[in-house]
């Protein structure tokens, strides 16, 4: 086996650990936004999403981006067990004060929060409660650093999976018998089973506590800090950009078309990017241990694109024959409105799947504000050409700025770690892209046939075809047949 298929390999086990668990923590997101579309139909979900997202901006600003900058540290310090052990300590007091800190935050500015996300005062006490939800959220924010940071993809899958179990089994009695009422209750209660679930997967890796003063934290924790600062700052920006987006179709439009619209993203960015979500847990730390090497990093980066691709072209080809059915499925047929949304926004997946890869190099270098200089830019355009979109065009609007959101993203980024860092694409990755875009143009244009035996026929083939080239490819790479066989001889020795 060679180093190539090697490290192929590595990427694949990490992405099918993860992915295998969060296939299963999506088909609880499905039962969770079925019961809610039903129950509380898209105002509630409206009401939900403003809810969250509002708690997710304040994160954003308090936790000073310690979730991502947390697991570069940890990460970087995984050979030496006794700066390790320091930084986890360093880590978790700072987990703790900003925790603590943007609770009392969220209390005291709940008013405030309930006029500007909802125009009134009515969801004052909503969110008064819900400080409780951000402080144990914060909490389980710390866990999972830990867990990312020293590369257990078992059990931070384990801490993803039954999370969402058992946040599903406490929300469903909720939202069945108080309705929208029950929403509130629903997140706190969420919240607070996601910590104690992560709390139960890291405490296997209790570091020895050592008796550090606040002076010491913030100073030895210094670096992580303004790293964390920067990274929180673009975290606040997406958010926010996402925020004003959503604060402004509730304005030109209803807070139903806000459900709307926060379906569709959650049918982008959880269901069909749940390959992201798994990649970035194995990526992201395999990164920031050679950060420092820009040769290592090409071909680390390259194996990660590739892979991406050929896994997402089949799935997105999927989603784009099936996105009626789909939606129907995961919501209800109120919200085939959205599914032009949706069929443009997956095509934007193909470009995401390369920006997304690239971006990381800039994190991992921790060049601080250069992507704080770039999300600036990124989420200004974002903010303005999706409003424009929206308000000429509605839902199918925002799907097409959707594409040109991340394929701007892909060449500014590509311009910026060439000239860099000297990061090039391997000489295959230029073909595979083009046949992953052929294939998503020709199951969208083959859609809009009127002959039923032609089109039906037509997207056959191309299903067929899409699926055995990503398998052809992945075998190539990682060696299916020779897995399959050390399997077998595992097997026989046991």
């Amino acid at each position: 086996m060679t180093d190539s298929q090697s490290s192929y390999r590595q990427v694949l086990k990490a992405i099918s650990i993860f992915g295998s668990v969060q296939f299963f923590t999506i088909l609880i997101s499905i039962v969770k936004s079925k019961v809610i579309s039903i129950i509380i139909g898209s105002t509630g979900l409206g009401i939900f999403s403003l809810l969250t997202t509002t708690l997710t901006l304040l994160g954003s600003i308090t936790s000073i981006g310690l979730e991502t900058s947390g697991v570069k540290s940890i990460a970087s310090f995984q050979n030496d067990s006794e700066k390790l052990v320091r930084e986890v300590n360093i880590i978790n007091r700072l987990i703790w004060i900003t925790s603590i800190i943007g609770a009392i935050l969220v209390a005291i500015a709940s008013p405030f929060l309930s006029k500007i996300s909802f125009g009134n005062s009515h969801y004052t006490i909503a969110f008064l409660i819900l400080s409780i939800s951000f402080f144990f959220k914060q909490l389980t924010n710390g866990e999972i650093i830990i867990l990312q940071g020293l590369h257990k993809i078992k059990n931070l899958a384990k801490t993803n999976l039954y999370s969402n179990v058992f946040g599903l089994l406490v929300s469903l009695p909720l939202y069945y018998f108080f309705k929208i009422d029950g929403i509130v209750f629903s997140i706190i209660l969420s919240s607070i089973i996601g910590y104690f679930v992560a709390r139960f997967y890291s405490k296997e890796f209790n570091f020895k506590k050592l008796n550090l003063t606040n002076n010491v934290v913030f100073e030895e924790g210094k670096n992580t800090m303004i790293l964390g600062f920067s990274l929180s700052l673009i975290g606040l920006l997406t958010t926010l950009s996402a925020y004003l987006l959503q604060i402004f179709i509730s304005n030109v439009s209803s807070i139903s078309q806000v459900g709307f619209y926060s379906a569709g993203i959650t049918i982008l960015n959880t269901y069909v990017g749940v390959i992201f979500t798994a990649m970035a847990t194995d990526y992201f730390p395999r990164l920031s241990k050679i950060n420092n090497n820009n040769e290592q990093i090409k071909i680390i980066a390259n194996q990660q694109v590739i892979i991406a691709l050929l896994l997402l072209t089949p799935i997105i080809v999927v989603f784009l024959i099936f996105a009626p059915h789909l939606i129907q499925l995961l919501y209800s047929k109120d919200f085939l409105i959205i599914v032009p949304f949706v069929v443009f926004g997956i095509m934007g997946m193909v470009f995401k799947a390369v920006s997304w890869s690239l971006g990381y190099i800039i994190i991992a270098k921790g060049e601080s504000k250069l992507f704080i200089k770039t999300s600036f830019f990124f989420n200004s355009f974002f903010l303005i050409i999706n409003a424009i979109g929206y308000y000429y065009y509605g839902l199918i609007g925002l799907g097409v700025t959707y594409i040109l959101n991340h394929l701007l993203h892909l060449v500014v980024v590509k311009i910026i770690v060439s000239y860099k860092y000297n990061f090039k694409f391997a000489k295959e990755f230029y073909g595979l892209f083009l046949i992953s875009i052929g294939f998503c143009l020709l199951t969208y244009y083959s859609l809009k046939i009127s002959e039923s035996y032609i089109k039906y026929s037509l997207i056959s083939l191309i299903l067929v075809c899409t699926i055995y080239f990503s398998f052809f490819q992945l075998n190539k790479k990682v060696g299916f047949k020779d897995l399959l066989n050390k399997y077998k001889d595992d097997e026989r020795n046991i």
